[in-house]
This record gives C-alpha cells, sequence and structure tokens, in this order.
C-alpha cells in the first residue's frame, strides 16, 4: 500500500476577526494555505482584505482568533519576529539605496558579514533575472526591474510566506500582464508560499493554485480557479469573478431540485431556463447569470443546437478587443441586453450595428440562485 503523505501546511487562521470601533471589519474567517502554493485573497476595495494581511503579517492584532504560520502560533509574535516578509503595492525600496544594498538589507540586519551578504545578493538576482545589477541605482531600473528588485529583497531572507498587497496595481496595463507571469514563475521557481491580496479577478485567476473571494468581512467562496469561474456558490462569486449577463426575475417552475433546471421569468418578461444553485422554489425571487462565452451566435437560427431555446435579438454595439471582442445585443420582444463573446472564427468580421441575429445557450452553463432579499 503506497505511503500518504500528510499534507504540509504554512499557515492557518481559525475564526479570526477584527473590528474597528462599531465596525466588524474581518468577521470569524477561516482559511488553510498548504506549503508551497500560491494563495490569493480577491474582493472588491473595502472587503477586509488588506486588514486580514496585515494580521497574518503581525501589523495588527486578531480581536478573536488565532494564526499559524509554519505551524506556529503567532499570538504575541511582533511582526520582525515572524517568519514572513511583505511587497507591497509601491514597493517601498530604498531610492538612495542601490539595487545590491536594497536586496541586502534585512540581511545585513541580521549581522551577516559582507562577503556572505554579497554572495547571497548576487545569487538572488541571478534567480530574478537582474544579473549583474547590484551596483544600479534605483531610479535606473524599469517598472518590472523594481518589481523583481522588491521581491528579491523579500525573498532573499528565506520567509515562510510572503505576503504580497496588491504589487501590481501601480503597472500599466502591459506591463502588469508580464509581471503576471513573472510572478507565478518566480513563485513556481522558489517554492515559496505566496499570500496574494488583489482586487483584480484576472489577476486571482491567472496567478492562483486556490483563491479566497472575500465580501464585506466574509469569505463567499474558497476554491481553485476553475471551481469559481465554472462553478460559483454563491451569487456575488457569480457576478464578481468573470463576465457575466445577470438577469433578475421570479422562478415559474423548478425541475428536479438543487441542480435542476429553473425556468425563470426575467423582470422584462423574458423566459429562460438555468442550472439551480442552492435550493430555488417556485414563485422565488431569483438571480440568474449566463457568461458571454457560453451564449452562441448566429445568422440563421436553424445554425443552433435545438435542444437549447433560441431567442432573436438586435446588434446595439461591436467591442473589438482582439481576442476578448464581444458583441452588445437587444433581445427582440423584450430588450433585454447580452454581451456575447465573439467567435474567433471571422465569420461575424462584418457584423453590422442594427443586424437582426439568433442567439442561444445551453441552460446547464447559466447558473441561478435564489435573490438574496426574496
Amino acid at each position: 500500500m503506497p505511503a500518504i503523505h500528510a499534507v504540509q501546511v504554512d499557515l492557518q487562521a481559525d475564526h479570526v476577526g477584527k473590528r474597528y470601533g462599531g465596525q466588524l471589519a474581518v468577521k470569524d474567517l477561516s482559511l488553510t494555505v498548504e506549503r508551497g502554493s500560491f494563495f490569493s485573497i480577491l474582493g472588491p476595495s473595502g472587503c477586509g482584505k488588506t486588514t486580514l494581511l496585515r494580521m497574518i503579517a503581525g501589523f495588527l492584532t486578531p480581536d478573536t482568533g488565532q494564526i499559524h504560520i509554519g505551524g506556529k502560533s503567532m499570538n504575541g509574535v511582533p511582526p520582525n519576529q515572524r517568519p514572513v516578509n511583505m511587497v507591497f503595492q509601491h514597493l517601498a525600496l530604498f531610492p538612495m539605496m542601490s539595487v545590491g544594498e536594497n536586496v541586502g538589507y534585512g540581511l545585513a540586519r541580521r549581522g551577516l558579514s559582507r562577503a556572505d551578504i554579497a554572495k547571497k545578493v548576487g545569487a538572488m538576482l541571478e534567480r530574478v533575472s537582474l544579473p549583474g545589477m547590484q551596483d544600479k541605482r534605483v531610479d535606473q531600473l524599469s517598472g518590472g526591474q523594481r518589481q523583481r528588485v522588491a521581491i528579491a529583497r523579500s525573498l532573499v531572507l528565506e520567509p515562510t510566506l510572503l505576503l504580497l498587497d496588491e504589487p501590481l496595481g501601480a503597472l500599466d496595463l502591459k506591463l502588469r500582464e508580464h509581471m503576471k507571469v513573472e510572478l507565478k514563475q518566480l513563485q513556481a521557481d522558489f517554492g515559496t508560499t505566496f499570500v496574494y491580496i488583489t482586487h483584480d479577478q484576472s489577476e486571482a485567476l491567472v496567478l492562483s493554485d486556490h483563491v479566497a473571494v472575500m465580501n464585506a468581512g466574509s469569505f463567499e467562496q474558497l476554491g481553485t480557479p476553475q471551481q469559481l469561474y465554472y462553478q460559483p456558490q454563491t451569487p456575488f462569486v457569480a457576478g464578481f469573478v468573470g463576465a457575466n449577463n445577470k438577469l433578475t426575475g421570479r422562478a415559474t417552475q423548478v425541475d428536479g431540485g438543487p441542480e435542476g433546471l429553473v425556468t425563470f421569468m426575467s423582470g422584462q418578461g423574458l423566459t429562460m431556463r438555468a442550472r439551480a444553485v442552492g435550493t430555488v422554489g417556485t414563485g422565488q425571487a431569483v438571480e440568474a447569470f449566463v457568461r458571454p462565452e457560453a451564449v452562441s451566435l448566429a445568422r440563421d437560427a436553424g445554425e443552433l443546437p435545438a435542444s437549447h431555446p433560441t431567442h432573436a435579438g438586435q446588434v446595439e454595439s461591436l467591442l473589438f478587443d482582439g481576442a476578448n471582442s464581444a458583441v452588445l445585443l437587444s433581445e427582440a420582444t423584450t430588450r433585454t441586453g447580452f454581451r456575447i463573446a465573439l467567435p474567433q472564427t471571422g465569420r461575424f468580421a462584418d457584423l453590422r450595428i442594427g443586424e437582426t441575429v439568433a442567439f442561444s445557450f445551453d441552460p446547464q452553463q447559466a447558473v441561478c440562485f435564489a435573490a438574496a432579499s426574496a
């Protein structure tokens, strides 16, 4: 019988809470982060994610609950004695120091000799693709190079956890896309556990092994990027993670209970079907979501699957964005708006505003929840 290896955990938070005056910023949160993984906490501004990160780092003390890092309780352990390091959005590099001095700053504080610091700094700069740049000034570097210096400065201290607080937020779009790939590769190369805070769903999905979606101080759902995208468990996750068409209305028929199909009429009077998530009852107010890429488009309704309900719509707008191009439609009868991803075959390259087209989707590819206010 093969040996079963116990999962090693670098971070565990149990029922952690934090209050600011009368405001509960973090509400009874628990999470486990496996060693060597890339874990992201994703949520909108003000949801409590930075407060949680600062409690892990030791800058804030939880009002309730426990935090363990590397299997050890962090109760009463100050930030400078925790096996963590942090990369901030604005990097906090020392402009008066060279690249080598920035990377070696923490080592010098630990009392290492100049020779040992030089050796470790040189090796670290090699690993982050900045070889021989010890003597460069920080202001001589590009944004991506400064990002790597900040990461090198943290990783050279060999922390159990590297905490990253929206580190790509200050970069331009093209550099941010490039750095997402670099960060993922760096984490894989070093094997250090990364805990990453972001409001950008694309960053979280691309970079992470697991993601916790946070809203109003609580976790809505924890899972892999694929689980969050294809199997959202709450309306907030369905709406926040990835692009979606949202429809609200009332269930007129429910087939098969949880995970069965719900027939509902939208507020505009459009009848559609979607897969139930959780319990949805007949007559109940519902929220349904269907992704733009799950909707099929055709000039002739006969080209669409006969098993899927088909609708007519008028082209309102064309959004060209290369592989992410989309069309905005208005359903012919109720004027309900839909965003539909354009296929990359070129068949719709000549699509025109005002043109009437057909569209449909597999109801199993749409999700339907009982409305929170129901």
